[in-house]
């Protein structure tokens, strides 16, 4: 059978594959278009699953908040590089990733990936694989989190690449707006004192003592040591112990006791955070190859 322009080019709209793939893929099945379709999305199933263990590292913060600003779910999608993550499409997969876990409050990444786009088709999983298809990249979702707010909700992205929303009870939006800003560049650990990790402090309270230990002082004076080094930690890592960023003169807690406010919690998720980039001196490669 003859394969036409206009055969070539439906199957390109339906499936978003290159000119060249959709004709042979057409020709290897003798111009029957639903049988071309199915066996390129195998394929691209395929590719999918090659490209899953390549480093993604890039990607978007997605936001998404309920009409009566009771609910808001924030997610990170990543893919390869910022030219991809700046392109329409991933940019709409990424907001519609958001829409889902808000609408739905999905368990875990897995149980999200089975769930339908919010403009309906394809599922979450089957549209990143297609995606992944066309564009060449390795895409992932890699978390997410919802939140339904105790107080008063709101949300800040420092461009696409951080992403913080926080419940609060009392204040402005003013007020709100500023703590998010807050906690986008100084990135607290968490609220207060006693929100931090048990694991955590006494890691490093082991740290701690292993440095005075060396200095060869009295055990009373580690002890003072120890616990003044702790208190600066611990400010240093909640919320509420940092000094605040428009005004380092008081606390963010002196702030909120200031508005009669309380933040219950929030969450920030940056772009990439705790993935190895893998880094490549061409310099290196390219005399590498040339004295072998």
């Amino acid at each position: 059978m003859q394969i036409t322009a206009a055969m070539v080019k439906e199957l390109r709209e339906r499936t978003g594959s290159g000119m060249m793939e959709c004709k042979k893929a057409l020709t290897e099945v003798d111009g029957d278009m639903e049988a071309a379709i199915e066996a390129m999305r195998k394929s691209g199933l395929a590719k999918a699953d090659k490209k899953a263990d390549r480093v993604a590292a890039e990607g978007l913060i997605g936001i998404a908040m309920s009409d009566d600003a009771k609910t808001i779910a924030i997610a990170e999608v990543n893919c390869e590089t910022d030219f991809v993550s700046g392109g329409d499409e991933f940019a709409a997969f990424t907001d519609n990733v958001a829409q889902r876990i808000l609408a739905d409050s999905p368990a875990d990444v897995a149980a999200l990936s089975e769930m339908a786009l919010v403009n309906g088709g394809d599922t979450i999983e089957v549209s990143r694989k297609n995606m992944i298809t066309k564009i060449g990249e390795n895409i992932q979702v890699r978390r997410f989190q919802r939140i339904e707010a105790t107080g008063k909700i709101g949300s800040y992205k420092h461009g696409n690449r951080i992403g913080v929303v926080v419940d609060i009870e009392g204040g402005d939006d003013e007020l709100l707006k500023d703590v998010a800003m807050h906690i986008a560049a100084t990135n607290p650990t968490c609220v207060s004192e006693d929100q931090v990790p048990a694991e955590m402090l006494e890691k490093e309270k082991a740290i701690l003592i292993a440095q005075a230990e060396e200095s060869g002082k009295p055990a009373e004076i580690i002890e003072k040591m120890i616990g003044g080094r702790i208190r600066k930690y611990l400010a240093e890592i909640t919320l509420v112990g940092q000094s605040f960023i428009k005004d380092p003169d008081k606390t963010v807690g002196q702030l909120l006791k200031e508005k009669g406010a309380t933040v219950h919690s929030f969450v920030r998720l940056g772009v990439g955070e705790g993935i190895e980039k893998k880094t490549e001196d061409f310099a290196s490669e390219v005399m590498a190859q040339i004295n072998s």
